[in-house]
C-alpha cells in the first residue's frame, strides 16, 4: 500500500470508499443509483490513488464505474476500454468509451469508438487520430473567427468613417473562401 503501484478491485473499492450520495453520504448499491448526485467517499484516498496507482487488477464493473467517477469528479479526461454488457455503464460515463468489435452489443452501443482488431495498439492510435482532428478543427474556428471579426470590425468601422462598405459582400465572401 505504501507504493499503490498496484491494487485489486475490491480493495480499491474499499480504500476509497466507494460511491456514496453527496448529501446524504449514502452507499450507492446500483452503478449511477444517485446520478449526479453520487461522488466518491473518500476523495483523499482517491487523490492519492490517482498520483500513485499504475495496475487494477482483477476489477469488477463497478471498480471500473468507480475509478471513472472518481477520475472525473479530480477533473481528469478518462478513456475506458470495456467489451462486455457489465461494462457499459462505465464506457458511457467515460468521456471516451473504447468497445472492442469481439464485444457484446450493449458495450458497442455505450461506447463512442469500436475498435475493430481488439488491439491495444489501435486504441493508442485512436486516441492520436482523436486528438489530430479535435487540433485541427480548434485551428479552423480559431482562424474563422480572427477573420471574420476582422471584416466585421472594417466594415463596420468603414461604414462609420466613409459612410460605405469598404468590402463589398462579393469580397467578404472571397475572403471566407480563401
Amino acid at each position: 500500500d505504501e507504493q499503490c503501484v498496484c491494487m485489486e478491485g475490491p480493495k480499491f473499492a474499499d480504500f476509497v470508499g466507494g460511491l456514496v450520495h453527496r448529501d446524504t453520504r449514502e452507499p450507492a448499491t446500483v452503478m449511477g443509483k444517485f446520478g449526479v448526485k453520487e461522488v466518491i467517499g473518500n476523495m483523499a484516498n482517491m487523490l492519492l490513488i490517482r498520483n500513485k496507482l499504475k495496475v487494477l487488477a482483477r476489477s469488477r464493473p463497478n471498480d471500473k464505474y468507480i475509478m471513472v467517477s472518481g477520475l472525473k469528479q479530480l477533473g481528469d479526461i478518462v478513456a475506458v476500454t470495456g467489451d462486455g454488457t457489465n461494462d457499459a455503464p462505465a464506457l458511457k460515463k467515460a468521456d471516451v468509451g473504447f468497445a472492442m468489435k469481439t464485444g457484446t452489443q450493449v458495450a458497442h452501443n455505450a461506447s463512442d469508438i469500436i475498435i475493430q482488431d481488439d488491439n491495444f495498439a489501435s486504441i493508442v492510435k485512436a486516441c492520436m487520430w482523436g486528438r489530430n482532428v479535435y487540433d485541427n478543427i480548434r485551428r479552423f474556428l480559431q482562424f474563422q473567427l480572427t477573420v471574420n471579426v476582422v471584416a466585421l470590425v472594417t466594415s463596420f468601422l468603414g461604414s462609420v468613417v466613409m459612410l460605405e462598405s469598404p468590402l463589398a459582400a462579393i469580397q467578404l465572401l472571397w475572403v471566407n473562401l480563401i
